[in-house]
């Protein structure tokens, strides 16, 4: 028997979102924080011309994507790095720091690949309990010590979809030794309209141990395409682009992005559409007697606790299928009216329950 690692029998595998269907065949999937809208006939036509040359291997640099990034955020096209997906560069990251002793710290519940990704990469993983819904920023500043390599900032948080304000993040920033790597993962930002939110980008550029992470999967709807990307200092960039597998993001990814970014102007009409879905929903379920937390994402979290599981049992012989965290809470991406009416339909059921 061949001998792997260790850590392999304790870690659990990452679970993605899944799909139901109700006796009746209707089947909304609102578990994995998809855009509910078909990809822009621009960016269709770009990708059926990009398969013309998919017997070629892909642009390894991915010049024209980077490029591309660097002109829409006014950033050095040196401070620019991409994987397949932003989780893909988040395991980048955690190779680029992972040796034995080294910790990396990161508020939890966030983002459920990161305890993975740090297994897989050999560090320790330091988890924060949020403060009720949102980030300790006071107890994940006094969690680093000497041994902190690396520290996970999810805003907005996924699953609860809290954002964490200017003033707040920057005193942590600031109180954060330049010697350990703050990335702030902003797979959400475009969902953003608090304005005492900060854009990452606004605050990289005079911390030379900050960096962004961001993702093509969200607001511009290529999740079956993966692709990510970081935007920090070029030491950092060029550190996670040393971690890159070759030609990991591949050449109809890249054709995508690209066309995705022209045509971002559209798109970002789309993300307005869901922020209005995400108002109508979240006010639904106040309506409805649920504490719903304020969100900047495109999902909403209602923490269930033991009743997690029944809860997205109930959903889904609606048809509805949410993401649940057994024993803590589920949440329920924005889909377009007709999803979103079925859910709040089924929520509505199991309030009338309790």
């Amino acid at each position: 028997m061949p001998r792997f690692r260790s850590i392999l029998d304790t870690m659990p595998p990452y679970r993605p979102g899944k799909a139901v269907a109700a006796a009746d065949g209707r089947s909304y999937k609102l578990s994995s924080n998809e855009s509910p809208y078909d990809p822009l006939p621009s960016v269709v036509e770009a990708v059926a011309a990009g398969a013309a040359q998919v017997n070629r291997y892909p642009d390894p640099a991915a010049v024209a994507l980077t490029e591309a990034l660097a002109e829409r955020f006014g950033v050095p096209a040196g401070h620019v790095a991409l994987g397949a997906g932003s989780v893909t560069v988040a395991q980048q990251l955690f190779e680029t720091v992972g040796e034995p002793g080294a910790e990396v710290v990161y508020a939890w519940r966030s983002f459920e690949a990161y305890p993975l990704l740090a297994d897989l990469a050999g560090v320790t993983s330091v988890r924060v309990p949020l403060a009720g819904e949102d980030h300790d920023l006071d107890a994940m500043a006094e969690a680093i010590n000497d041994r902190t390599r690396m520290v996970f900032v999810c805003n907005p948080n996924n699953p609860t979809g809290t954002a964490i304000r200017r003033a707040q993040l920057e005193a942590f920033l600031d109180r954060v030794p330049g010697d350990v790597l703050v990335v702030l993962d902003e797979a959400y930002r475009e969902y953003v309209r608090d304005e005492d939110v900060p854009d990452g980008l606004t605050l990289y550029r005079d911390r030379p141990n900050v960096c962004v992470l961001r993702t093509f999967s969200k607001a511009y709807g290529l999740a079956g395409l993966r692709v990510g990307y970081l935007i920090g200092h070029e030491p950092v960039a060029e550190a996670v682009r040393k971690t890159t597998v070759p030609f990991a993001v591949n050449h109809l990814a890249q054709v995508a992005a690209v066309a995705s970014l022209r045509a971002e102007g559209e798109l970002l009409e789309r993300v307005e559409r869901v922020v209005k879905e995400r108002t109508r929903v979240r006010e639904a379920l106040l309506a409805q007697g649920w504490t719903v937390p304020p969100t900047e994402a495109n999902f909403v979290w209602l923490r269930l606790g033991e009743r997690t599981l029944d809860f997205a049992a109930a959903c889904a012989v609606e048809g509805v299928a949410v993401r649940p965290f057994a024993g803590e809470g589920a949440r329920i991406s924005i889909g377009d009216p007709e999803a979103n009416d079925a859910f709040l339909t089924a929520a509505a059921a199991f309030r009338a329950q309790l």
